[in-house]
């Protein structure tokens, strides 16, 4: 089996991207652009392959189409570009909202009171293989290269951490002294952000990104692909565990920016 799936990704990688797959990443992917040519060739397969694994469900009364599931799909490949891994093997579906949505969730008080309450929300990774994404939002997150603020990112990193088992903030690495690093590192600055939010001291992180160490992550990769330079002049040895574990230096990028 093993054989046969390289074969195919061998020859998904190969094979030629439509004009208007190609029109689609120039309007709705402006980091495509910043890519150098040798990367574009390289993303244009990996979307190929995320497209024959991965299976796409519109609800809410969205119609999926080619423009909706190759803007997702870019953008999901994009944190893939340079990892050897296969691309998100525990994610089967992808399922798209119009505009953001409802969930009910239940919040336990300390007192043991339980609550439900609808909160509104722009994207979901779930555990079980599924990413929810509000189409407004993806397009919003992708127009904005800058903002650090992009939903596909998010999610999709957080789909990476779920990879070992827990949404923790620690996904799969290589070795056990990358695992110390990473620890050590993450676990400083998560703490050094906290204490920052406590004291409103300014940070390139939004405040969402203290709600856990797995928040933390998803937003830290954000920041990593859209505000590199700021990243890595506020957080150098973040942004250095973040460059080893994508192979990627998106502050080379700059210029594009």
């Amino acid at each position: 089996m093993a054989f046969f799936k390289k074969r195919r990704h061998d020859r998904l990688m190969q094979k030629p991207m439509s004009e208007e797959w190609i029109a689609i990443l120039g309007q709705n992917v402006p980091y495509y652009h910043c890519l150098p040519p040798q990367d574009q060739r390289k993303l244009q397969g990996l979307i190929h392959i995320f497209l024959d694994e991965k299976w796409f469900e519109g609800v809410g009364g969205l119609e999926l189409t080619d423009e909706i599931r190759v803007t997702i799909a870019a953008q999901a490949c994009i944190l893939m570009l340079h990892r050897q891994e296969e691309l998100y093997l525990g994610l089967r579906t992808v399922i798209v909202y119009p505009h953001t949505y409802h969930v009910q969730e239940t919040i336990r008080r300390p007192e043991g009171i339980e609550i439900e309450r609808s909160q509104v929300r722009s994207g979901e990774s779930w555990s079980f293989g599924t990413i929810v994404l509000s189409w407004d939002n993806v397009l919003h997150g992708a127009s904005d290269i800058h903002d650090g603020e992009n939903v596909v990112f998010h999610e999709f990193a957080h789909q990476l951490d779920h990879e070992t088992g827990a949404a923790n903030g620690a996904p799969g690495l290589s070795t056990r002294s990358q695992y110390l690093a990473w620890a050590r590192i993450l676990s400083q600055e998560y703490e050094s952000l906290v204490d920052h939010l406590r004291h409103h001291r300014p940070d390139v992180f939004r405040p969402y990104s203290a709600e856990s160490p797995a928040e933390f992550f998803a937003v830290a990769t954000e920041l990593f692909f859209e505000k590199p330079i700021q990243l890595r002049s506020r957080h150098p040895d973040l942004y250095q565990q973040l460059q080893l574990f994508y192979q990627q230096d998106p502050a080379k990028l700059a210029e594009c920016r």
